[in-house]
């Protein structure tokens, strides 16, 4: 329960994303001004809009997160490494990239590790990959997170929030997996201030959500003995 942790602030874990399809320019800008005034770790957005988002963040704290391949991982290699290095060049310093399953289960491992590899190489920004841990199995997560341990991924990333959401058991698996050498990143279905702060103490070092602002807004009230 949150009362259990009085302590933690969730702002700085939080990733303050605005992946809906149909996002426009105007909301980029309130994500924006939000991930400052609120000083969340970073905000997350299509490569589209990462020009804007590091215009107005320019000098201020939150860090520009993409997504790449999102959401299902499947094209192909060279599309996602030019995918990878425009958002760089257009200033994202964080890269949220979704592995492509369809090789891991099929036991394409070198491919996995070399498309990751490729883009942790050649942008040298922090990649967080997606592993969709409810699309595997227990196995099959422990080979996924190695090989993006290996390939110089910065964060293991629970889900895209399109095919289920973070849970705890997954992030203290993956914990677990990673012994501390890479962050954890939580997301999809983080609605409420007991979940946040449930997959914080579960290990999460991120937390990627849509709810941001509601987040911190129930801890305050939880501050305040509502």
């Amino acid at each position: 329960m949150a009362a259990d942790y009085p302590d933690i602030d969730i702002a700085p874990f939080i990733d303050h994303a605005l992946l809906t399809p149909t996002a426009t320019p105007e909301q980029v800008q309130q994500w924006c001004e939000e991930a400052y005034r609120f000083n969340f770790a970073a905000v997350c957005l299509y490569p589209t809009y990462v020009k804007q988002a590091v215009e107005l963040l320019h000098g201020k704290n939150p860090k520009v997160c993409t997504v790449i391949g999102f959401p299902s991982g499947a094209t192909t290699s060279a599309v996602k490494l030019y995918e990878a290095q425009e958002a760089a060049d257009n200033g994202a310093t964080e890269l949220d990239v979704v592995m492509n399953l369809g090789w891991l289960k099929a036991g394409k491992t070198e491919e996995v590790h070399r498309e990751i590899a490729e883009i942790c190489e050649e942008t040298g920004q922090t990649v967080k990959v997606i592993l969709e841990t409810n699309l595997l199995t227990d196995a099959e997560k422990k080979i996924a997170a190695e090989i993006a341990m290996e390939a110089g991924a910065a964060f293991l990333k629970t889900s895209t929030g399109w095919n289920g959401g973070a849970t705890v058991a997954d992030v203290r698996f993956l914990q677990e997996l990673a012994k501390e050498r890479v962050g954890i990143k939580a997301a999809g279905g983080i609605r409420t201030i007991n979940q946040a702060l449930d997959l914080i103490v579960a290990g999460a070092s991120r937390l990627g959500t849509s709810r941001g602002i509601d987040l911190i807004r129930q801890r305050d009230n939880l501050g305040k003995g509502e």
